[in-house]
């Protein structure tokens, strides 16, 4: 198992290039199974759970074919299997996407139940819940959803609870569905969006996106002629590579990005003191040398302040004048990077959700265990302004969501390795 060794206490200097966005380069994977031609996925970023949703559509018969540029071209023309297995499903809840596809164009899904998820629960129920409205036959047996239906049928669907994959499950499967479908409630997150532009792409007919309330009238067949489709820039790898500028009292400038995204992370950078400029493709931040200001927050759904950012404004309020307070609304168990942070002489306190960080000078070098994504990112963040060696283990998880992390902290000048286990 490799691990990251980082060198702390220089502030980051240069410009990186951001990646596609995970998070909605994951659906619109699945969603290509909706397609008749092939399709030509763009701006693939270059992480585990790509390689592991390959692994799932190619294990159903599907041709895939990648090239130097991490295009993907799609053929689900060839697909033998509508199974998406426990082994691979365990190792990323995002397969459960394929459910909506697979029973909207076949009729037919037989999904593993993703099962438990150290950050807390998200539970499969709402997805579930849709699809048996639009007619389904579901049943649930041996930890596998099986879901059978001639033709899912449109009606209006007001989900229980704003949920990302929920609301791209059932998005998915309504473009083909007979007659119209109304989604309230929806999630509207810039990656929902961004697969809703993808299947309209293919010849979907879907309004209101972007808003609660997506209307999706249904069509007959979808991707009849091939298209190629660019993943929008990663807001949470770009979040993420602000934070390390700015904990490290430094000036980045990121590339090949979409600011407007980014709007309630980008104020609560500028509340900690950063100097924010911005284009249309690219942001600069310049802290002039100084020490972050303690920022407080509450995460919430798109366009409020994302749970996927948290962990990195924690690690910056460890080292930041005054005392911050950021509380957890979405996941029940997001706080185990508090743990690994405390070992590094991190000054915080839980109550409930809520984390109350006084900043202290100077974090010091520890061994620390990655717990989930974007805890470990959170432990690189203060591996960057620590004292000492920071030995990071079970990166795994970083390599699920960030492209090359090592290489790119590297261009902005930190002092960081892999080392193999």
């Amino acid at each position: 198992m490799d691990k990251l060794i980082i060198t702390g206490g220089m502030p980051l200097h240069g410009e990186i290039r951001i990646s596609g966005a995970k998070n909605a380069a994951l659906p619109i994977l699945a969603a290509a199974l909706l397609s008749e031609a092939p399709v030509i996925i763009g701006n693939i970023p270059h992480l585990h759970d790509i390689t592991t949703t390959m692994e799932l559509l190619g294990r159903m018969g599907v041709q895939l074919l990648v090239d130097e540029k991490m295009n993907i071209e799609i053929d689900s023309s060839t697909i033998s299997s509508y199974d998406a297995p426990y082994e691979l499903v365990k190792t990323m809840r995002a397969s459960i996407l394929v459910l909506g596809p697979l029973l909207a164009r076949y009729g037919e899904a037989h999904v593993s139940l993703p099962g438990g998820c150290a950050i807390g629960s998200r539970p499969v129920d709402i997805h579930l819940n849709g699809l048996t409205k639009m007619g389904a036959d579901i049943s649930v047996e041996n930890g596998y959803i099986h879901a059978k239906v001639n033709r899912l049928k449109g009606c209006r669907l007001v989900l229980e609870q704003v949920t990302v994959t929920g609301t791209e499950n059932l998005l998915m499967a309504a473009t083909l569905a007979d007659g119209i479908t109304t989604i309230e409630n929806a999630a509207r997150e810039p990656e929902v969006t961004d697969l809703a532009h993808f299947l309209n792409k293919m010849g979907a007919k879907i309004t209101g996106i972007g808003s609660s309330v997506l209307v999706v009238e249904g069509v007959d067949k979808l991707g009849v002629d091939s298209i190629h489709y660019d993943i929008l820039p990663d807001r949470i790898e770009t979040g993420t590579y602000l934070v390390a500028g700015a904990i490290t009292g430094g000036k980045v400038k990121l590339k090949n990005t979409r600011p407007h995204i980014l709007d309630a992370v980008l104020d609560k950078l500028t509340e900690a003191g950063a100097d924010i400029s911005t284009g249309e493709d690219w942001i600069q931040l310049d802290m002039h040398g100084n020490k972050p200001k303690a920022v407080s927050l509450r995460t919430a759904p798109y366009p409020a302040f994302p749970t996927d950012m948290q962990a990195q404004f924690i690690a910056l309020n460890c080292v930041a004048e005054g005392v911050g307070i950021i509380t957890e609304t979405i996941f029940e168990n997001r706080f185990m990077h508090v743990q690994e942070l405390q070992r590094m002489g991190a000054d915080i306190r839980l109550e409930s959700n809520t984390a109350i960080c006084t900043g202290i000078d100077r974090l010091t070098a520890a061994p620390v265990m990655a717990t989930d994504l974007r805890a470990s990112a959170s432990l690189v963040l203060a591996g960057l302004i620590a004292q000492g060696n920071t030995l990071v283990d079970r990166i795994y998880h970083i390599d699920r969501g960030y492209d090359h992390i090592e290489e790119k902290l590297t261009q902005l000048g930190a002092t960081i390795r892999r080392v193999p286990k």
